[in-house]
């Protein structure tokens, strides 16, 4: 049951083949066994509990709330939530409790999704590998399936050290986690620069990062105001489609939102793709991209073809500087949110208070760790008065740039782009930080960070299983608002390539304390 789709399942709950209680009861239990993947910064058991009840009452009534009406869910810790703890898994909020829910997750609760828990993350959701917290590294479901582990047996070099596990991508890893490893059927992430399509495609799962504009942050903890979207992680592209139904549309309380009012759509299961055109961008042939993703792309380029689709190569030439952009606004507006943590109105605030001044600097010691700092202060230097055209301003007319090769791509007859979403399958948490945290951050959001910039949807899915065993997956990218042909194209591959589902081995062999240095998540 577990291993459904979240389609499939909500025809089991209607049809009564199972409760929305057992359901839940069955998620929980499976959250408990699959502890050791740390996907969960809070577990809401009796909340869940509560919800997946009033959802049975309603089902012997013979009511509904909507599609996801019974459906188990997780949240990315980074997303308010009305007397739940929200932490961005960062001292500078351990122990915060938001007054209010954000506006995507109290559209969730008002379609009577069940909320499981709140889902680990890098420290406000500053990384690409979910390392980065201070609940200790998220591990990727994928590293103890009966797929990864039988080939380990024959490849007994590839494990020589059973505690290194595999990673999951970041930022939104915990979500990413918590779908593939079969405890809730979606999850919210959110994606700045790649922080849901990266983990989702390390995790073998689907994430969808919607047009800048279309789902409200209002309740999202920014990161960078320009460019943050909540993003969805589930296990199907039909999926992605119904959940963004329920989140997309104008929120008064958010004024990036468009007014235009948002109508949900449906994907349909017979799909033609001779009429679109599909884009290959020849910058993105990146140095370090492996040879599997690299046959996997060209192998989905001919798999169109030959589907009577329009396959041509375009180019994006600005992209190449794209990541150092990134870098720079990143940080500018990270320089300029992070400001409002000052120990005062609420977070942690430190004991050495001799003066204002002193307060505020070991206050934000304290609470941020040392990727947060540094990116405070490289923020703060490109917004210094003698550099601000230099860096900041010369930044936002590259973006300019940038977004003008999307449009005039999609203008040219152009209907999706289709691109690797990594350059690689799963790392080795071993082999990931052996760089810093800015080097990793811009080899694995390379691929992702030009859609943010640009404010374009972009979706990504599990194609293939690598030499490893691990899920290869690839990204469309599409034109702004027009998410119902992204995902249709999208579908289109999925059901061509038929992913396989996750097989675990007996998970009870696996649970294991972590380190000493490393907290475990924590059940409320």
């Amino acid at each position: 049951m577990l291993g459904l789709t979240l389609r499939e399942v909500a025809l089991a709950l209607r049809e009564g083949k199972v409760s929305p209680t057992e359901l839940c009861q069955r998620c929980l239990h499976f959250i408990r066994k699959t502890k050791f993947l740390n996907a969960y910064v809070t577990v809401t058991e009796e909340i869940a509990l509560k919800q997946a009840e009033q959802a049975e009452k309603r089902f012997l009534k013979g009511e509904t709330l909507g599609p996801l009406d019974g459906i188990p869910i997780a949240v990315k810790d980074n997303f308010s939530t009305a007397s739940i703890q929200t932490t961005c898994a960062s001292q500078m909020l351990k122990g915060y409790i938001p007054p209010f829910n954000a506006t995507v997750v109290q559209k969730l609760l008002d379609q009577g999704a069940v909320l499981m828990g709140k889902t680990n993350l890098d420290e406000f959701a500053m990384g690409s590998g979910s390392t980065d917290t201070i609940f200790g590294p998220v591990r990727n479901p994928w590293g103890y399936s009966r797929q990864y582990q039988e080939r380990c047996a024959q490849n007994p070099e590839d494990t020589k050290d059973s505690s290194d596990w595999l990673i999951t991508g970041g930022s939104s890893g915990g979500s990413a986690a918590s779908v593939a490893s079969l405890t809730c059927f979606a999850s919210l992430g959110s994606d700045t620069g790649g922080s849901t399509r990266n983990p989702a495609a390390n995790c073998g799962v689907v994430g969808l990062k919607p047009t800048y504009g279309l789902l409200s942050r209002h309740g999202l903890i920014p990161l960078v105001n320009s460019m943050d979207v909540p993003g969805i992680l589930t296990r199907s592209v039909h999926d992605a489609a119904t959940v963004l139904g329920v989140l997309g549309g104008h929120d008064p309380k958010d004024s990036t939102t468009v007014p235009e009012p948002f109508k949900p759509f449906s994907l349909p299961d017979e799909i033609d793709v001779r009429n679109v055109c599909v884009g290959i961008p020849r910058e993105y042939h990146a140095p370090g991209l492996s040879k599997e993703i690299l046959a996997h792309w060209t192998k989905a380029a001919e798999l169109f073809e030959k589907a009577g689709a329009r396959v041509v190569e375009v180019s994006l030439p600005h992209t190449q500087h794209s990541i150092v952009c990134y870098h720079v606004l990143c940080t500018a507006e990270v320089a300029s949110n992070m400001a409002r943590f000052d120990g005062l109105e609420y977070g942690h605030r430190s004991t050495i208070d001799s003066s204002t001044e002193v307060m505020y600097a070991s206050t934000r010691h304290e609470g941020f760790n040392d990727v947060v700092r540094g990116r405070i202060l490289s923020g703060n230097y490109f917004l210094l008065k003698q550099n601000y055209d230099r860096y900041f301003v010369k930044a936002q007319k590259v973006r300019r740039l940038i977004s003008n090769d999307f449009m005039k791509v999609f203008s040219s007859g152009v209907d999706v782009l289709l691109t690797p979403t990594t350059l690689s399958d799963a790392s080795r948490y071993s082999e990931f930080i052996k760089e810093d945290n800015r080097t990793r951050s811009a080899q694995e959001d390379i691929f992702t960070q030009c859609a943010n910039m640009a404010g374009l949807p972009a979706v990504t899915l599990p194609v293939a299983l690598s030499e490893r065993n691990l899920p290869i997956s690839l990204q469309f990218i599409g034109q702004g608002f027009r998410e119902k042909n992204l995902l249709t194209v999208a579908k289109w591959y999925e059901q061509q390539v038929k992913f396989p589902l996750i097989e675990f081995q007996d998970v009870a062999d696996h649970v294991s304390e972590f380190p000493k240095k490393t907290k475990s998540a924590s059940a409320s």
